[in-house]
């Protein structure tokens, strides 16, 4: 019998810390999703590492208090090296 990967969607899965802001805000997904009016799907689907497009990035960014600019610190670039460390840096913070 085969193994199976856990994670065969793994090339279409990227760590993001979409999760960890929104629960620092101390903020449900559904709040998130209507504030970002995006379906509660997408904010779990992003939460669980799924691909999402420019346009939902931004929206989830700005509902969570950040700037598009900020976009790198939360959807970090995936060029098959870990996510930079920013320390705990949260760019909310310092606005």
């Amino acid at each position: 019998m085969e193994k199976q990967d856990p994670q065969p969607m793994l090339a279409t899965q990227t760590r993001n810390r979409v999760r960890e802001l929104r629960e620092n805000r101390l903020m449900t997904q559904a709040q998130l999703a209507r504030k970002a009016k995006v379906a509660l799907r997408t904010i779990h689907s992003v939460e669980k590492g799924m691909n999402c497009r420019m346009d939902t990035k931004r929206k989830i960014l700005l509902a969570l208090g950040l700037r598009f600019e900020d976009k790198d610190y939360v959807f970090p670039p995936n060029h098959g090296s870990p996510a930079r460390d920013n320390g705990g840096f949260d760019p909310a913070a310092t606005h």
